[in-house]
């Protein structure tokens, strides 16, 4: 047994769920890159997204390579997570109908949780956390469910927004900027290719 908490996690203004969501490049494009490729893949992500300890991502490896089997629905249901997350936050953002598929996804996370949340102090102030068996390959889905039912749930919602990369990036991001402008996942990437499109733009028109 083990305990499952957001370690250090910045969840004010990047929440995991939607860097979770974004663990797929050019998303809104024709070809979409999945970066999760493997189960080590998922648990190398999640140890870098604070989700698990040195100890944890290494059992949890050792746990795959005795259960290939196991370990490949882990990663097929962390991938639907994914996506029913994806799609439920572009339909906030759209205003649309969220799928009641994608919410039976989400929910089916939640629900494991049970009893076993509570509430734990830590140097860095206060997290989720709850017991979870050492033999659950799933066990880091649980905080990525919450962390995305605690946004849906508070009215940062209503600041979720997706790049307007014309070229398909589609990340997600929590606007958290004054006026709630902010339309570019990262202004120093998909930001600075558009300003240098319309500069090449106007350069055209002017000759």
């Amino acid at each position: 047994m083990f305990t499952s908490e957001l370690i250090g996690r910045d969840e004010v203004t990047k929440p995991v769920s939607l860097e979770f969501a974004n663990t797929v490049h050019w998303h809104a494009s024709q070809h979409p890159q999945d970066t999760l490729r493997s189960y080590p893949d998922l648990v190398s992500w999640a140890h870098e997204a604070g989700l698990t300890t040195d100890r944890q991502a290494r059992q949890l490896v050792g746990l795959a390579q005795a259960q290939p089997g196991a370990a490949r629905r882990a990663l097929e249901r962390a991938l639907r997570l994914r996506e029913a997350i994806y799609r439920i936050f572009i339909a906030v953002i759209h205003d649309k109908p969220v799928g009641a598929t994608d919410l039976d996804a989400l929910n089916a996370v939640v629900k494991k949780l049970g009893g076993d949340a509570q509430i734990k102090r830590t140097r860095s102030g206060f997290v989720w956390a709850w017991r979870t068996d050492g033999g659950d390959l799933e066990s880091f889905l649980d905080p990525i469910a919450l962390s995305a039912a605690n946004l849906l749930l508070s009215e940062k919602h209503q600041w979720v927004g997706q790049c307007a990369d014309d070229r398909g990036c589609g990340w997600l991001f929590l606007d958290t900027s004054k006026n709630h402008s902010r339309r570019w996942c990262d202004m120093n990437d998909c930001g600075n290719r558009a300003k240098q499109r319309r500069l090449q733009q106007r350069r055209s028109t002017r000759g």
